[in-house]
């Protein structure tokens, strides 16, 4: 068990398999000393999509509470990469996609949910770069995707 699977495990949380692709894309790739991996919608633990939208069906703390699943999945597919999540040397971009209703602007507090649990797991080497995007809807109807670029060691 690695370092950031004790932490989560402190939280009494634990990675879950890593998703398998829904299209025809692959869920992850390694260039050089990065690791990329694609999109990561939020699912609970029982792996039930989390849907509607931010600003009317959503509410902000389930929408946080959404992208802590999406960045549990995205730490998964990290282990599905690695091996283990000790090679993971630094998070160095996070993108985030909310559904959002129209005049909903709180993007940025709904990826907190993601950003928190990285550097909650991984310490330091989880703090990152990223961007909180309102979009119309998402794959699934999920209220939450995110992506992620990581330098491995």
């Amino acid at each position: 068990m690695s370092d950031a699977e004790r932490r989560l495990a402190d939280l009494g949380l634990k990675l879950p398999e890593a998703p398998q692709p829904v299209a025809n894309y692959v869920p992850h790739i390694v260039s050089g000393d990065q690791l990329f991996i694609s999109g990561q919608i939020a699912k609970d633990e029982t792996g039930r999509v989390l849907t509607g939208l931010l600003g009317t069906d959503v509410s902000v703390e389930d929408g946080r509470i959404a992208a802590r699943f999406a960045a549990l999945s995205l730490l998964a597919q990290a282990k599905a990469a690695l091996g283990t999540l000790d090679r993971v040397a630094q998070v160095l971009r996070v993108t985030g996609f909310v559904a959002s209703a129209p005049g909903f602007y709180e993007q940025p507090a709904v990826i907190n949910g993601a950003s928190d649990l990285l550097v909650a797991a991984l310490g330091d080497a989880g703090r990152h770069t990223r961007s909180a995007v309102g979009v119309a809807n998402l794959p699934l109807n999920t209220c939450v995707e995110i992506d992620a670029i990581i330098k491995i060691r």
